[in-house]
Order: C-alpha cells, then sequence, then structure tokens
C-alpha cells in the first residue's frame, strides 16, 4: 500500500531540552522583571486574580502561567458562511493574507498607495485560490476610506468577496466589538450572541520589548470575552527591541507570548490560542527593520517546534516576507528561504506570504500570484516521498533492465500525474517559450491575477445578509 513518509518538523537549530531552560528563562523574566500592560482595565484583571503590580507593570507567577497553560489546546474549529470551508486550526495547513502594507504595485501602474478596491481585490484572489484558506486581516492599509470606519468598509469586502473563515486584526475596543458583529451577522447570527463556534480570529502583537498596547488589549479582551481565537505575535527586531543573539530574541518571544496566554486565559480560559514567533534581526547599518536575513528563520524555527512540542499548541508565522522591491531574484531566494524553513519547522498557518515586497510595506499582484506556487512547492517537499515496498520499483527495474525506457512502461502511466505541476514557471524548451511571446515570470503573474479578478463573482453575499451589513454600517457612520 503506498504510503508518505512526510514528516511534521523536519528541522532542528535547538536541543528539546532547550526548550524547558527557555522556559524557566521566561518564568524567571515574568515573575521579577514583569510586564508593562498599557490599560488599567488590563491590570486590573490582573490585580483581581492575585497578580503583583506596580502601577501598568504585572508580576506574572509560574503557578498563573501553569494554570493558563494547562488549558491550551493543539487543534480547534474555525467556522466560515459556507460549511465546506471551515478548517481545522492545528490539523489543516492554513495560508492566509498579509497585515501592514500601504502600498500596492503591479507592471501597469507601478508602487501607489493601496485603495479600498485593492483590498477587495485580495480577497478575490484569496476566494479563487485553492492554496489560500483564511480571508480578511490586514494584507492592504486603504488610503481612499476613513481611519475611524476602516475597519468596517475592509470587513464589507472581505464578506462581499469570500465565503472562507474570516480574520481581523488589532483596533479599538469598540471597532474590534463592531468587526465581530458584522462576521456574525454575515452568518446569521445575532452580534454578541454566544455560538459555541469560532467565526473570527485575529493577531496580537506585544510592543517589544515587555510591553502590551491599549488598543491590542482592548481587542484581546473582546475577542476572548466571546471565545474567539487570538495569535500571539511578536514581532521583535533583535538587536533593536530584543537581545542580538538568535537565543535571547528566542527567550524574550517566548515571555512575551505567556504573558499573552495569561491574560486572555483570566478573560476567558476556552479562547484558543495560536503560537506565533515572528521576529527578525534589526539592520543595524540603520536601526530599521528587515525581513530576508537567515537570521529571521533560526529566530522562529524552534518556537515553532516549541509550540508544538512543549506547549502543545497551534503555530503561525509570517514567514514570506523580503526586502526586495519588485519581484526579482533576490524576492524569489528570500521568500522561498523563508517559507521553506517555516514549513518544514512543522508551521500551521502562514501569513505575510502573499506578495509581500520591501520588508511587508508593499503588495505586488504579481509576486501574490508567484507566492502561492512558491508555498506549493515548499507543501509538495514537506509531504516526502513514498516509501512502501511497491514504491521500491524494484520489479519495475527489473522488467526494463539495461538501456530500457520507463517512458512507455504501465508504472510511468500510472504514476506520472503525482508529479509536481507549476502553476506559473515556465518548463518549455527555449524555442517554444520563445515563440509564445518570451514572457518572464512576472508577466505571466500579471496576466493571471487579472484573469482571477476578472472571473470574480460581483458578490457571495445573499441579497439579506447584503442589506443587513449596510444597514449595520450605516447605524455606526450615520
Amino acid at each position: 500500500m503506498s504510503q508518505k513518509n512526510g514528516m511534521k518538523s523536519a528541522l532542528n537549530f535547538i536541543d528539546v531540552n532547550d526548550y524547558q531552560r527557555i522556559h524557566e528563562a521566561s518564568l524567571k523574566i515574568l515573575a521579577e522583571t514583569g510586564i508593562v500592560f498599557q490599560n488599567d482595565d488590563a491590570v486590573e484583571i490582573f490585580r483581581k486574580h492575585g497578580a503583583k503590580t506596580d502601577g501598568q507593570r504585572v508580576y506574572i507567577t509560574k503557578e498563573m502561567v501553569d494554570k493558563a497553560t494547562s488549558t491550551l489546546v493543539r487543534t480547534y474549529e474555525f467556522s466560515s458562511r459556507n460549511p465546506e470551508r471551515q478548517v481545522t486550526v492545528g490539523k489543516d495547513f492554513c495560508v492566509q493574507p498579509n497585515a501592514g502594507a500601504v502600498y500596492i504595485q503591479d507592471l501597469d501602474k507601478g508602487r501607489r498607495l493601496a485603495t479600498i478596491e485593492d483590498y477587495g481585490n485580495m480577497m478575490r484572489l484569496a476566494q479563487a485560490s485553492d492554496i489560500i484558506n483564511l480571508v480578511g486581516a490586514h494584507p492592504l492599509n486603504p488610503s481612499d476610506v476613513p481611519d475611524e470606519y476602516k475597519h468596517l468598509y475592509m470587513c464589507y469586502e472581505a464578506l462581499r468577496n469570500s465565503d472562507k473563515p474570516a480574520l481581523g486584526w488589532a483596533m479599538n475596543g469598540k471597532q474590534a466589538k463592531e468587526y465581530l458583529d458584522m462576521i456574525q451577522i454575515s452568518m446569521g447570527d445575532t452580534p454578541g450572541e454566544n455560538t459555541g463556534k469560532q467565526y473570527a480570529n485575529f493577531s496580537a502583537n506585544p510592543l517589544s520589548p515587555l510591553s502590551w498596547s491599549k488598543d491590542t488589549l482592548d481587542s484581546m479582551m473582546e475577542y476572548s470575552r466571546r471565545g474567539q481565537g487570538i495569535y500571539l505575535l511578536p514581532c521583535i527586531m533583535a538587536g533593536l527591541t530584543g537581545p542580538m543573539r538568535p537565543m535571547g530574541t528566542i527567550v524574550l518571544q517566548n515571555t512575551e507570548v505567556l504573558s499573552g496566554i495569561v491574560f486572555s486565559h483570566l478573560i476567558n480560559p476556552e479562547t484558543p490560542i495560536v503560537y506565533t514567533p515572528s521576529s527578525t534581526s534589526g539592520y543595524m547599518k540603520r536601526a530599521s527593520y528587515i525581513t530576508g536575513t537567515p537570521e529571521m528563520s533560526l529566530i522562529n524555527a524552534p518556537l515553532l517546534m516549541m509550540a508544538h512540542d512543549f506547549y502543545h499548541m497551534p503555530s503561525r508565522c509570517m514567514c514570506g516576507m523580503t526586502d526586495a522591491k519588485v519581484p526579482d531574484m533576490q524576492a524569489g531566494l528570500e521568500t522561498m528561504q523563508n517559507v521553506m524553513i517555516a514549513v518544514l519547522s512543522g508551521v500551521d498557518i502562514i501569513n505575510e506570504c502573499l506578495g509581500v515586497l520591501d520588508a511587508i510595506m508593499t503588495v505586488s499582484y504579481e509576486k501574490h500570484i508567484i507566492d502561492e506556487e512558491i508555498i506549493k512547492r515548499c507543501l509538495y517537499i514537506k509531504d516526502g516521498i513514498d516509501t512502501s515496498d511497491e514504491a521500491l520499483s524494484v520489479d519495475v527495474i527489473n522488467e526494463v533492465g539495461p538501456g530500457g525506457t520507463y517512458l512507455t512502461h504501465p508504472d510511468t502511466f500510472m504514476h506520472f500525474k503525482d508529479s509536481y505541476k507549476n502553476d506559473i514557471s515556465e518548463c518549455e524548451g527555449y524555442n517554444d517559450w520563445y515563440q509564445d511571446g518570451a514572457f518572464d515570470i512576472a508577466e505571466r503573474a500579471n496576466k493571471r491575477f487579472k484573469e482571477i479578478l476578472a472571473a470574480a463573482p460581483e458578490t457571495m453575499l445573499t441579497p439579506d445578509i447584503d442589506a443587513d451589513l449596510k444597514a449595520y454600517m450605516k447605524s455606526i457612520m450615520g
């Protein structure tokens, strides 16, 4: 019988005994140095549960960490309007949109500020993809809608253009409530109703080092109260907001994640948590943020494995980034490096892997298409090979014998379709490629994304749900 020899994790950068050392170092920092929570409501929650506080600094004990981590889950169901699109986080490999880019670019119009139309296009591309299974989030920052209502416009575009599970992002408490309300309305539920299902998750970034901002904590409280999943996302720059040596930044990431786990647990022990190490090394020449260096993988990969093997929880990582400004060879090598290491480290969810350029400042339509193939290649390699007795092919080798050909052998006809198939890469001979227009990969991707957008439906909402969402938005915006 055929079997694949795939591996959950294929890399080891630290020893498994180091997990306990990292954990104990984090406990020491939490108890002795503490974490600043820039939100009086959050501090009060800790105080009510017996934590020592000093102003907005909170000291978290080992007992609090033990209690919180004992409730972590390895997998959970993430619902969507279309039941066939539901995913199991921690079991199904998930790909989600990016977060935080300001600019959009393509070969036709160049680099420019993103608009709400571009945001909707990202959702359309995600809906049409057979590799992207989460939508929403903040892949682009629309410049043409009011900041105070941006979350409403973006949520509506995500719901109008996709029926896959939707993600939010850090907002103030009022905005987080409104975003979650819209998701529930789209699913036919009453806003605020406890349905017992996951309908929206979001990423919570610590304000490294050792601090959490008010708005992020507001969002965490709103999501936790509703039992919605939180992705704890340290995004440290080694040498700037974290220790220069990778092991030090690993410890700092873990400390910040544990503080978020405890905080969410105090609000609602049933809140699913995803461990999301996504730090990098700082660019020390200019004290700035970069994403394409190998240190990024060395800092994050050990914690992806620690999440599974030590804390027994799902993981996510920002891993498709590059410092390149256009989809060139640098963009390809840095993106492939980061995605491959994360995938082979056993990550459950990946983001910042769909068209990002210039250290997440820009999203390229063409690179979005190219990156989908990069992800598919990495997953194909991770899946491993068939190692069954039949796959040894001894009988086939004996039948073909010396000097024979496998091209016409029945075994080839039976299995050639199992081989990897390119989406956008070119494999034809030079003459065929030249006669077909001599297009490079970016030009082919340009054609592909336009075809996908042209074929996208006008809306994926029923008229009733669409009307309900618009009425809700109007009640807020006036």
